[in-house]
């Protein structure tokens, strides 16, 4: 039985959202304030949490960032705000998915099975995932830099990994998406639009600023200097390229 960790301080939201679910199998519990919410997410072990931007202690934001310095537990933001800002701002400090109120519920259990999916997913393939003795092109690796060890960047596509410089490095699934397309086409300049139907279908952030902020969380990931960047360069005007 898959746990649900609602936190959310409007009692009637809160109370269908975990009726709805608790009749589709999950297990849920539900705090009113982010405090307690805080101190659930660590000893409930949820599989996903249902998270509330406006909470009468404190902000939502603040509290995923605080979550996810110690977890991938997959967040969905569940908000009156539908501004495209806030949308961004959330997937910046770690949000998985935003729905905006009023909601299906329908959907909001459809994108709360497929949140779950992924994560297990992505844990079973890192649990099995091991490091790569070879440098090589398949169907199933992508694998970059035969040379200096240190300047080495490979991605697995099977297990959906990827490796800066011998570390395993976590990404999320439109990063992977993404560094898959430079990786690939090295040196070609991609635009905005080009990044974006890439993720399109797997990120409910699809927005050219959302487009900023996964490159800006990829550089912290392979780039020694990420304010100086050397792998992931901007293309004024244009986009971005990976050089190699």
């Amino acid at each position: 039985m898959y746990k649900v960790l609602v936190i959310e301080d409007d009692a009637m939201i809160g109370d269908m959202v975990s009726m709805y679910l608790g009749e589709e199998g999950f297990q849920v519990i539900r705090h009113e304030n982010g405090r307690d919410g805080l101190q659930a997410a660590g000893h409930f072990n949820p599989d996903i949490i249902l998270l509330d931007l406006m909470l009468p202690d404190m902000d939502g934001l603040e509290l995923c960032e605080q979550v996810r310095e110690t977890s991938k537990v997959p967040i969905m933001i569940v908000s009156m705000k539908n501004k495209v800002i806030e949308r961004v701002n959330a997937l910046a400090v770690g949000a998985d998915d935003y729905m905006c109120k009023p909601f299906s519920m329908h959907e909001m259990s459809a994108r709360v099975h497929a949140l779950i999916r992924r994560s297990k997913l992505y844990q079973t393939n890192h649990s099995q995932v091991k490091r790569p003795s070879v440098v090589a092109v398949s169907n199933t690796a992508v694998l970059l830099a035969e040379q200096a060890y240190e300047s080495i960047v490979s991605l697995d596509q099977e297990t959906r990994s990827m490796w800066v410089r011998g570390e395993l490095i976590d990404t999320t699934y439109s990063e992977f998406e993404i560094m898959k397309c430079f990786v690939k086409n090295p040196g070609r300049v991609f635009s905005r639009e080009d990044l974006l139907q890439t993720v399109r279908g797997f990120d409910s952030f699809v927005t050219d600023r959302a487009i900023d902020v996964h490159i800006a969380n990829l550089r912290k990931k392979i780039e020694e200097n990420p304010k100086e960047p050397k792998r992931i360069r901007t293309v004024w005007g244009v986009g971005y390229k990976f050089v190699l």
